[in-house]
C-alpha cells in the first residue's frame, strides 16, 4: 500500500487529532488551579481598587488582609455563618435551587432570571477595630452583558469611596467607557443615601451640573450608551434597596452606631 493513500492520510489525521485533543485536555486540567488562583487574585485586586487600597507593587493577598469577609443573607440582613466566606461563589449560588432565587419577574435586574439569596460583604477596619469602609458586590444588565462590579462606601455608610466594574461585555468607546479612569473617579465623594436614609444616588443621561444642589447625588451617564447608563442606575437602585443590601445596611448601621 502506498504512503499517500486516502486511508493512511485519514488515519494520520485522526491520530494527530486524538493526540492534540489529549494535549489540550491535559493542559486545561493542569492549568485549572492556576486559572482559579488568578481569577481570585483579580477579584481581590478589584475590591482593593474600588476601596482605594490597592498599591502597585505590593502583594494583593497581603493588602486584602485588611478586609474581613462575611456572608450575608440578603432578605434578613443577618450574617450566615454556615457558609464559608473563603469559598463562597455568588454566581454559582444563584444557579442553585437551595441557595438561589427566581427573580425573573422583578424589576431592577432586568434580564437576570436568578440571584443568590446570599452575598459576600467586605469590611475594612483600622488597627483599633474602627470601621474604615464597606465594599459591596453589585451586578446587573447593560446593553450586551451582565456587568459585575464593586461599590465601596466610607465609614459613614453613605459616602461612596469608589465604584468600578471588573467584568462586562459592553461596546468599547460607548458602554465600555465604564472602564475610563475619569468616569470611575467621579464617583469618589458622591452620596449613595440622603439624610433620611433613602437612596439618593442617580446616574444621569447627560452630565452633572456642578452647581446643582443635587450634584452630590448625581453621576455622569455614558455618552451614546443610554441602555448601559440605565442599567448602571437600575443595578445601584436594586442593590442599595430592599431586595439588595438595605436590610444588611440597616442592621450594620445600628451595630456600628452610624
Amino acid at each position: 500500500m502506498g504512503n499517500d493513500t486516502i486511508k493512511k492520510t485519514l488515519l494520520i489525521a485522526g491520530l494527530l487529532s486524538l493526540v492534540c485533543s489529549a494535549f489540550v485536555s491535559s493542559s486545561a486540567v493542569f492549568l485549572r488551579p492556576n486559572q482559579a488562583r488568578n481569577k481570585d487574585l483579580d477579584r481581590k485586586k478589584n475590591i482593593l481598587l474600588a476601596a482605594g487600597l490597592y498599591e502597585e507593587g505590593k502583594s494583593v493577598e497581603e493588602l486584602f488582609q485588611k478586609f474581613e469577609v462575611r456572608i450575608v443573607e440578603l432578605a434578613s440582613g443577618q450574617y450566615e455563618e454556615s457558609l464559608d466566606a473563603t469559598t463562597f461563589d455568588q454566581r454559582k449560588a444563584a444557579r442553585s435551587t437551595e441557595l438561589g432565587l427566581d427573580v425573573s419577574g422583578k424589576k431592577g435586574l432586568a434580564g437576570i432570571k436568578r440571584k443568590s439569596r446570599y452575598a459576600p460583604v467586605f469590611v475594612s477596619r483600622d488597627d483599633q477595630g474602627t470601621l474604615q469602609q464597606l465594599v459591596l458586590p453589585v451586578h446587573g444588565k447593560g446593553l450586551w452583558s451582565t456587568m459585575y462590579g464593586f461599590l465601596a462606601l466610607e465609614n459613614d455608610l453613605s459616602t461612596i469611596k469608589g465604584f468600578a466594574f471588573y467584568e462586562h461585555g459592553e461596546t468599547p468607546g460607548l458602554g465600555g467607557e465604564v472602564d475610563n479612569p475619569d468616569w470611575k473617579a467621579q464617583w469618589v465623594g458622591k452620596k449613595a443615601f440622603d439624610k433620611s436614609g433613602q437612596i439618593g444616588i442617580k446616574v444621569l443621561k447627560g452630565k452633572v451640573v456642578p452647581n446643582s444642589p443635587n450634584a452630590q447625588f448625581e453621576a455622569d451617564g455614558l455618552s451614546g450608551a443610554t441602555i448601559t447608563t440605565r442599567g448602571i442606575d437600575a443595578l445601584l437602585q436594586y442593590w442599595l434597596g430592599a431586595e439588595g443590601f438595605k436590610p444588611f445596611l440597616t442592621q450594620f448601621r445600628k451595630e456600628e452606631g452610624v
